[in-house]
């Protein structure tokens, strides 16, 4: 049976439970992905580690079978940047066409407090899915690595 688990400061997963998400987003995020300790970085910022605004981790399940997980990141900064970053979302490969996306966008959508940004690369196949969502693109980001 299909179901959800969502995490936060309050409802932390245990240590091996995290790190099955970290290794299932490094997997199947494919190419979009970052390294295992951003990942974990990622997750410890949504569970409010460190002092972070906190967010939450969203798993989907069915039985035994993670099939996604979404990390979504408070940035603290009402008014003039979106109060919620998704850092990560992905679907188990083997099971996508299945609409599982979709289900965890509306459970983003339904769990976030205030507005929502996201960074999706032109040619990432989900950009179609934050699209049907209303996500738009007003600007272009534009970055200086050091």
């Amino acid at each position: 049976m299909m179901q959800t688990q969502t995490f936060h400061a309050q409802n932390l997963p245990q240590s091996q439970l995290k790190q099955q998400l970290v290794d299932f987003l490094h997997t199947h995020l494919e190419q979009y992905g970052d390294s295992k300790s951003a990942i974990s970085k990622a997750i410890d910022y949504s569970l409010g580690q460190n002092n972070s605004p906190g967010g939450f981790t969203i798993l989907l399940q069915d039985n035994d079978i993670i099939k996604g997980v979404v990390v979504v990141n408070r940035t603290g900064m009402r008014e003039y940047i979106p109060e919620n970053i998704l850092v990560y979302i992905a679907t188990h490969r083997d099971y996508r066409g299945e609409g599982l996306g979709k289900k965890l966008m509306e459970k983003v959508i339904a769990e976030a407090q205030g507005d929502i940004a996201l960074h999706v690369e032109a040619n990432n196949p989900a950009k179609k899915l934050y699209e049907k969502f209303g996500f738009t693109t007003p600007y272009l980001e534009m970055r200086l690595k050091k």
